[in-house]
């Protein structure tokens, strides 16, 4: 296909040079309604580029199919069969592919380091979770993907179960076997769904970890604003095969999206793919280049542990992402949580995650050498002004096996039971009715349904005092849990 179109941004040119006078949505009417004091700091053009689909881009009948011209190119650029943009985040997205795999009472095995958007999921599409746990590595304190042999005893234990979502990279870089997960799934004739939400780059260089779509997976779902070019709610849905039937992925997608699609997001992915298509092996090329500097300059900074390929050596991850900088702190005498408020207040430097006991700074192909000296500098004098940090409140971190809770009670049956709110020490023993995440990266600690640990709650309860952020909570103090009522 010839990869130098863009048939969205054509689209919206065209749009400009006729000189349109739009007598619908929105309401700006092309940002000649802004307030003057926005536009000094948004911009006129974001208003201009903000046109309908029908009537707009395309023509009431969307004869010119703009939009499926657009997805196509999509598809061909990543080696899939279809893609299907949306303008909702991957936030909505991993909702429609579970949805389109499995329904209300059916079964659907998920691996339990999904994000808190997949919980949602679950209590909105009412599938029976069955969880697929994450391996816990002990001295990293944190989680990387399961293994092929942890899918195939689930699917042994459930053969009735719809499919597989499988989260990959995690949220600090460490990558699934999706093959291996493809290849159990398809003993089973059941289609594994991707949830690569940081994944968009990876079709684009030969050297980064694998792609769902070339790692024979039958739905991957990323997010484009994460990892490539598009502006933020961007999402793809790319498919393969004919284990999920494309029609009934568009009728959910059209069940849970919007009807009033941006046209900045579509404008975005099109013109990102065009970019890599054309430029994205040699762009990549330099930000992986430019990984290994950093990387570099982070083992040569005492205080401060990269994660590397020791963790792919070690058996945690098929695969590390290079572009993920990930970085434990500890041995500073500071938490990561801290660290990451330093960089911003001292350095203005904004780290994209940060927990308990590390940082994690993304690069794509849009660093330069300037922002590469600026955190290389900035993660230097982080380790030289630490000693001067006040000492972290100390936090109770889970043994392994400590996460994997009891699943008493269906996820959705829990969250809309009717339920109270108790004080944190008596929560022990009783039944969650909501979902608590520490944020970032989002990923639940506990679920609705889940049996509440005294270890979950010394954990969160360390971790609030600490600094820890949990947004949906609803108590984010944790002074109180709401459970279901007895």
């Amino acid at each position: 296909m010839d990869h130098s179109r863009v048939p969205v941004l054509e689209a919206l040119q065209e749009f400009r040079r006729r000189g349109d006078v739009v007598y619908g949505p929105p309401g700006h009417k092309q940002g000649r309604g802004v307030d003057p004091r926005v536009l000094d700091v948004v911009g006129a053009d974001v208003f201009r580029s903000d046109v309908l689909s029908l009537n707009g881009l395309d023509d009431r009948r969307e004869s010119q199919d703009v939009l499926g011209q657009a997805e196509e190119l999509m598809a061909d650029a990543v080696g899939a069969d279809r893609a299907f943009f949306s303008t909702c985040g991957s936030s909505l997205s991993v909702k429609t592919a579970m949805l389109a795999v499995a329904g209300p009472g059916e079964k659907l095995l998920i691996s339990r380091n999904a994000h808190k958007s997949v919980i949602a999921a679950v209590i909105v599409n009412g599938v029976v979770p069955v969880w697929v746990h994450p391996k816990f590595d002990a001295e990293r304190h944190l989680v990387h993907p399961p293994e092929p042999d942890d899918v195939r005893r689930s699917l042994a234990a459930h053969p009735d179960a719809k499919g597989m979502l499988l989260i990959t990279p995690t949220d600090w870089g460490s990558c699934a076997d999706i093959r291996g997960v493809a290849r159990v799934c398809h003993e089973y004739d059941v289609p594994l769904i991707v949830d690569e939400a940081w994944g968009a780059h990876l079709p684009f260089h030969p050297d980064l970890p694998a792609w769902g779509m070339d790692a024979e997976a039958d739905l991957v779902v990323t997010s484009v604003h994460k990892m490539g070019g598009a502006v933020e709610q961007s999402s793809v849905f790319h498919l393969r095969g004919d284990r999920v039937s494309p029609g009934v992925l568009k009728q959910r997608e059209d069940l849970l999206g919007t009807t009033s699609s941006s046209s900045l997001v579509y404008a975005t992915l099109d013109g990102w793919r065009r970019q890599m298509a054309e430029q994205g092996r040699d762009l990549l090329e330099t930000a992986l280049r430019r990984a290994e500097r950093v990387r570099r300059a982070v083992v040569g900074t005492e205080g401060l542990r990269l994660m590397d390929e020791r963790v792919v050596r070690e058996g945690f991850a098929a695969e590390l992402d290079p572009l993920k900088i990930t970085i434990d702190v500890r041995e500073l005498g500071v938490s990561g949580m801290q660290a990451a408020e330093w960089l911003r207040a001292e350095r203005h430097i904004d780290i994209g995650a940060s927990d308990t006991c590390r940082v994690s700074a993304i690069l794509t192909h849009a660093d330069d050498d300037r922002t590469e000296a600026l955190l290389c500098d900035a993660l230097r004098d982080l380790a030289e002004h630490a000693g001067s940090l006040e000492r972290p409140h100390p936090v109770r971190l889970p043994e392994p096996g400590d996460l994997e809770l009891e699943q008493a009670v269906l996820p959705r049956d829990a969250f809309f039971a009717e339920a109270e709110h108790v004080p944190a020490e008596k929560a022990v023993g009783r039944v969650a009715a909501e979902t608590i995440s520490p944020y970032p990266p989002g990923v639940p600690v506990v679920a609705p349904g889940e049996v509440i640990t005294q270890a979950v709650v010394d954990y969160l309860s360390s971790g609030v005092a600490a600094g820890m952020l949990l947004p949906d909570a609803a108590d984010p103090s944790l002074e109180t849990l709401r459970v279901t009522a007895r």
